[in-house]
């Protein structure tokens, strides 16, 4: 038995294209909505993800500006107990220097040379006195250069003078001026320093 199919096949066929294709859009429209559903809901994960990380990079720096903070003041206060402690020692330098001073000048004056006037003007010191000879000044000078507590002698002038010694006689003597400079010595030239000096006659403080 022979079937003869009279509906319009052709027709039949075209809905059928048809319907696939609108099926085929329709499963890829909402494929690409999946897509595009989950890479924002993943761009978002790592947005917040990052956001999460540079909060806490942001503490962390934060903290780190709180001690570096505290460490400035903390500097800032050595520095002011460093300054007080200069000057507390500056006062006890300043405090004993005359002390130093004399002691140095009565350890290194020779015989034969007297000193008649001390001068001091900061660390800066004039030293006028006579002598018997030249040579009893180069001595004087010798002498301090070795001193702890004194340096830089120098010469300011010497000159002859004729003292008289008695209601006849005239003695030839040098009028003589330095200058010095005080510095300050180490610690164990210091404690030696403050030892009990030798005392020497014929220093005249005026």
């Amino acid at each position: 038995m022979i079937l003869i199919n009279l509906l319009p096949h052709r027709e039949e066929k075209r809905k059928r294209r048809k319907a696939q294709f609108f099926t085929a859009v329709g499963a890829s429209f909402v494929l690409g909505l999946l897509i595009t559903a989950v890479g924002y809901l993943l761009l978002q994960q790592l947005t917040a993800a990052q956001a999460s990380r540079n909060q806490f990079l942001q503490n962390e720096i934060n903290q780190l500006d709180a001690q570096i903070k505290d460490i400035a003041n903390l500097r800032e206060e050595i520095e002011s107990l460093r300054a007080r402690q200069r000057a507390v020692e500056d006062l006890q330098t300043d405090r004993n220097t005359p002390v130093h001073l004399l002691s140095e000048l009565a350890r290194f004056t020779p015989d034969g040379v007297y000193l008649s006037s001390i001068k001091q003007s900061g660390r800066s010191v004039t030293v006028a006195g006579v002598a018997a000879t030249n040579e009893r000044v180069s001595e004087f000078l010798r002498n301090v250069s070795r001193s702890d507590w004194l340096e830089k002698p120098d010469l300011v002038e010497i000159r002859l003078a004729n003292v008289a010694t008695n209601s006849r006689d005239l003695r030839r003597l040098f009028d003589f001026s330095l200058r010095l400079t005080i510095k300050t010595p180490s610690s164990e030239a210091g404690e030696a320093a403050d030892a009990p000096a030798r005392p020497a006659s014929g220093i005249r403080k005026s």
